[in-house]
């Protein structure tokens, strides 16, 4: 095996918590569906469909480094909101937090001195840096828009969520 047990143990942990991440917004994003919203909807669902593919590459890895797939039980997502702005609100708190289990398993690795574990989850970390400034701006969005909604769902067709534009190619 090419990392330890120890870590492997985390990885899979971390798959757990990556479909938990996963099923919460196909939640979200049937909520959304339901208040006729079609853009938070959709992008709820292709944020459910981005957690899923990082559970599959965290799959991949530990068969991969020659361990175990060993997928914990995960708890039902909460399926009901006061308001949509509590809904997106989850969402940043959840890419924080899993933001936070992906610095744990850096960490891990690098007292494990397990350099390929490292160097896997580079990838990881840059995804988290895009993920809550993606959730945090359509938190601000979500509020900006107060009770209409619709200017939230319209803004999101036409901008989409960006926090600030692509430096031009050097």
């Amino acid at each position: 095996m090419l990392t330890s047990q120890k870590i492997i143990d985390a990885v899979n942990e971390q798959i757990g918590y990556e479909f938990s991440a996963s099923l919460q917004y196909f939640a979200i994003g049937a909520y959304f569906a339901a208040e006729a919203l079609p853009q938070l909807s959709g992008h709820f669902l292709k944020q459910a469909e981005e957690e899923k593919a990082h559970a599959l590459r965290f799959m991949k890895y530990v068969v991969d480094a020659g361990g175990c797939v060993v997928i914990p039980a995960i708890a039902a997502p909460q399926s009901r909101f006061k308001n949509p702005e509590e809904a997106v609100k989850l969402s940043l708190d959840q890419e924080i937090h899993v933001t936070n289990q992906i610095n744990g398993l850096v960490e891990l690795a690098r007292k494990e001195n397990d350099y390929i574990t490292i160097n896997f989850l580079q990838w990881f970390l840059t995804e988290q840096l895009e993920e809550v400034s993606s959730m945090d701006n359509l938190l601000k969005i979500v509020q900006r828009a107060g009770d209409n909604l619709l200017q939230a769902d319209e803004y999101l067709a036409r901008v989409g969520i960006k926090t600030m534009p692509e430096p031009p190619a050097a």
